[in-house]
């Protein structure tokens, strides 16, 4: 059998049936996939909204000092009505970065509730001498951060710490201590320091994943596809040489 008949086996009057079955089922797959995996990624979008539009409420209407900070209260917008303690008592958080610049954070123990709330008050490129604190009960809006590990321990003399590890301040401030603490978002309580940048916030991959499985689904199918195409291509093509040979 010369190369030409073989090549011409290939596009046999019922092969070329199964060539172009094959290429519609695996374009109508592919479409469906991405039809698919379009509408995961709409649904991510559309979480995404949805944690970025969550209103601000009173601290005290989504957490308690009694109670450990959760997933969903964390990056959660806040109104803080409390008291802030005398200047010398804020602290310094070390390797803290601002649009790629090494600084700290400057941190400030407000009274909420009768407990200690660690507030970040903002950034600084260096460390200096504590700023005043705002006098007398005050409110002012924050977002609610999880507690921090902490990269270097507490140091009294410097009045500094590696991260907002609130357990390691058990031993700093007498009284009970709120479980995580809140980023200031108000620039009368920064008081020249630079806010804070809040991360951005990130769907959970399984909004609309039934949709990322359908997807990944009908991109299977593809696969199938080919292979039953192959198999059933090259069979209808041996059986031809086999009759011709005969």
């Amino acid at each position: 059998m010369t190369n030409r008949t073989r090549l011409g086996a290939w596009f046999t009057p019922q092969l070329l049936g199964l060539h172009a079955f094959a290429v519609v089922a695996i374009i109508v797959c592919v479409f469906m996939g991405l039809w698919q995996l379009g509408v995961y990624d709409q649904r991510q979008q559309s979480e995404r909204a949805e944690q970025n539009d969550v209103p601000r409420v009173a601290l005290s209407e989504i957490w308690s000092k009694d109670e450990f900070l959760t997933t969903r209260q964390n990056l959660r917008p806040v109104s803080v009505t409390g008291e802030f303690l005398p200047a010398d008592q804020q602290f310094w958080v070390t390797g803290k970065k601002h649009d790629g610049r090494e600084g700290v954070w400057l941190v400030a123990p407000v009274v909420v509730d009768d407990s200690i709330l660690m507030v970040a008050r903002g950034w600084t490129p260096k460390i200096t001498e504590f700023p005043a604190v705002p006098d007398g009960i005050v409110t002012f809006d924050a977002v609610l951060r999880a507690s921090e590990e902490s990269e270097s321990a507490w140091d009294p003399e410097s009045r500094t710490i590696g991260g907002v590890r609130v357990p390691a301040m058990l031993n700093v401030f007498e009284g009970e201590l709120w479980s995580g603490y809140a980023e200031s978002q108000d620039p009368a309580i920064s008081q020249g320091l630079t806010l804070i940048e809040l991360p951005e916030k990130s769907a959970s991959w399984t909004a609309g994943g039934r949709n990322l499985g359908y997807g990944l689904q009908w991109w299977a199918f593809v696969v199938f596809i080919l292979f039953m195409w192959w198999r059933m291509a090259t069979d209808m093509v041996n059986n031809q040489r086999e009759s011709q040979d005969q």
